[in-house]
């Protein structure tokens, strides 16, 4: 790595599809030094269109990608300062197999993926690398062909290291500034309580504003996340404040009727009409969710605490059910179904 401030450290983004395009975009908007690796499917898109970066606040930047920058083999990571894994949680174990034999030993590697334990699993496979936590709180989705667009509120996080050290201006300068933290467990999981929606906006079929303003929808997720809540309150573990209202208080607000919800929601609704959640989009695709890795940790922790999880079990299996064979479920019909699992 360059002495040199002026000159960027070499950051390798593995799993670049919605996610880490967008993050891609906007460090090499900053002019920082980016490889992404990903599909054939997605390098075969920027070969054929630029790779465009917006955001609901009016950021745009376009870019045509040389072949060098997206690549479909992980051996450029012999050469990367950093790595942020941004795949699926299914495929985090064979993120960290192909990573192992091209790491320099030491290189920090953040996780910015859902659930709890992807940096764990990561840490399994890669001894010699400095694996930390991380998270990437907003929503992405491809609009185009190319186009990856930010969508909802939230800066990026992960676990405090000085091996960062020369990559944070470059993700400050990027408009993604990095917040190193020390409690990234209690984080992932306050993260989680708000991701416990992914299922409920993928279920609908609707924009997660159009969903979000419909009271039966929240009253989906105040249940699943009260659930959680009493769960993590038994476990010990602590939430930390992720939006304007502390985490207790969010469930009482999804409940409340539509007047009263969107006039203490504030920021919570700073939502572009467009943003769907990636489940959502993993559905429409055809591909396997990420469930397991939201709702299903809720439901393996009651497991470990020697209780149950009815609710998000239920919201786990339904989307497992979509999987096979796609549904959209009304708000009434979804609340109806959350209430029977009780």
């Amino acid at each position: 790595m360059s002495d040199n401030n002026n000159t960027s450290p070499r950051i390798l983004i593995l799993g670049a599809g919605s996610v880490g395009c967008y993050v891609g975009g906007r460090l090499l908007s900053a002019g920082a030094d980016v490889v992404m690796v990903g599909r054939e499917r997605m390098a075969a898109t920027l070969r054929d269109h630029p790779l465009v970066v917006t955001d609901y606040e009016g950021f745009r930047h376009e870019t045509r990608l040389a072949p060098e920058r997206y690549q479909t083999e992980p051996q450029a990571a012999a050469e990367a300062d950093l790595v942020l894994v941004t795949v699926k949680s299914q495929a985090t174990i064979d993120a960290a197999r192909q990573l192992a034999p091209h790491l320099k030993p030491g290189t920090p590697v953040i996780s910015l993926q859902n659930g709890i334990s992807n940096a764990q699993r990561l840490r399994e496979h890669l001894p010699e690398a400095t694996v930390l936590a991380g998270m990437i709180p907003f929503n992405v989705l491809q609009k185009a062909p190319g186009h990856f667009h930010h969508g909802t509120e939230g800066h990026l996080m992960a676990e405090g290291d000085p091996s960062l050290a020369p990559a944070l201006p470059w993700f400050e300068q990027a408009g993604l500034a990095l917040e190193q933290r020390d409690d990234m467990h209690s984080v992932l999981w306050s993260k989680l309580l708000l991701n416990l929606n992914n299922p409920i906006n993928a279920l609908s079929g609707k924009p997660l504003l159009e969903e979000l303003s419909t009271r039966d929808y929240r009253r989906c997720l105040a249940m699943a996340q009260a659930e959680t809540l009493q769960l993590l309150r038994r476990a010990g573990i602590p939430t930390v404040r992720l939006t304007p209202l502390p985490m207790a208080l969010i469930p009482p607000l999804m409940k409340a009727p539509d007047w009263l919800f969107t006039r203490l929601s504030g920021t919570m609704l700073a939502i572009d009409p467009i943003a769907r959640s990636s489940m959502w989009e993993d559905l429409e695709a055809g591909r396997r969710t990420e469930v397991d890795w939201i709702n299903g940790e809720v439901v393996r922790l009651a497991e470990q605490l020697g209780t149950t999880a009815p609710v998000n079990a239920r919201l786990t299996e339904l989307v497992h059910d979509c999987e096979q064979k796609r549904r959209e479920w009304p708000a009434e019909a979804l609340l109806m179904a959350l209430k029977q699992a009780r």
